[in-house]
């Protein structure tokens, strides 16, 4: 079974973010990538960080990583500054990145042994042998990392995050290109860890799987906050319904323009019956046959929209 979470301090948040910004200098003058980012990730959370791409979430995670230095403000992992006290801040992360990283010259094995190094933890194999089980790895513990497919070389790098029991766990895209059987076989793995007391930061763009799994989201755009709540508050705040269906053929210019339409299956907001029964009207008169017809409550995704559009305008 996963090890307990080392205990945090019960005066501090997991995760803190202070008043966090950051600029870069370009060509065309400075670019702010964080614009004064505040919030609390709490001991035992499973927390999720979602934004468009390029709204901050990688650079935020590479400051708490103290891969970048932020230009103002303060982070803190259980307390321990992630700038003044940079060793023991890093000890209690363990972090999946987005990119495919790894060393070509070692095997599954003799990487999480080599990462166990780093972090001073030696002796570990029973741990190792658990983790390679839990992620389906146990077959591939001899193989070079040269000979194992992309989400292999995925499952290896979440080993490789977990191989010092961290209490945090943070996890950077980690289903982005990989096969259902490892989204089930992570999520089963991460859910337990953060039953037994590990704090999880996940971003992602699988937007369901933030809804499944998280009891509490932040979403950033433009380097900014524009919403922060518990999931069930946020999926709450949506005061219509989904007219959600597939049809075969384009929409009428005026419910384009408020649909969102995946492939075939199209979903319009929908406030009451009454407007229920307006948008039927006005597709059976643009000669529209909509199939597989249902009403429904707004998921993450809608809310999401909801919150980038108003954003926007």
């Amino acid at each position: 079974m996963p090890a307990a979470a080392p205990a945090a301090r019960a005066d501090h948040a997991a995760v803190s973010f202070r008043q966090v910004t950051k600029h870069f200098s370009t060509s065309r003058g400075p670019f702010h990538a964080l614009q004064g980012v505040s919030f609390d990730i709490q001991p035992g959370e499973f927390f999720a960080l979602l934004g468009p791409n390029g709204a901050g979430k990688t650079t935020l995670i590479s400051i708490l990583a103290g891969l970048a230095r932020a230009s103002s403000g303060q982070v803190s992992v259980n307390g321990l500054d992630v700038v003044a006290d940079y060793a023991q801040a890093r000890r209690q992360l363990g972090i999946v990145p987005q990119e495919l990283v790894f060393d070509p010259f070692f095997s599954v094995r003799e990487m999480l042994r080599i990462q166990s190094g780093y972090f001073g933890i030696h002796h570990n194999d029973a741990w190792i042998d658990e983790l390679l089980s839990e992620l389906g790895l146990a077959d591939k513990a001899d193989a070079n990392m040269r000979q194992l497919s992309g989400g292999m070389k995925r499952r290896v790098l979440v080993a490789q995050a977990l191989v010092h029991r961290p209490p945090v766990i943070v996890l950077d895209e980690p289903t982005a290109g990989v096969d259902v059987e490892l989204r089930q076989t992570l999520w089963q793995f991460i859910s337990r860890l953060n039953r037994a007391g590990h704090t999880v930061l996940l971003t992602t763009h699988y937007l369901e799987e933030a809804e499944a799994l998280c009891s509490r989201i932040a979403m950033l755009k433009q380097g900014r906050i524009v919403a922060l709540d518990d999931t069930s508050a946020l999926l709450a705040s949506a005061a219509h319904t989904m007219l959600r269906f597939k049809l075969d053929q384009p929409l009428p210019p005026a419910l384009a323009a408020q649909a969102r339409v995946t492939g075939r299956i199209v979903q319009l907001p929908a406030h009451d019956a009454a407007e229920v029964e307006a948008l039927l009207a006005a597709l059976r008169q643009a000669g529209c046959q909509p199939q597989d017809l249902e009403i429904g409550r707004p998921d993450l995704e809608d809310v999401f929209v909801d919150v980038m559009q108003a954003e926007g305008r």
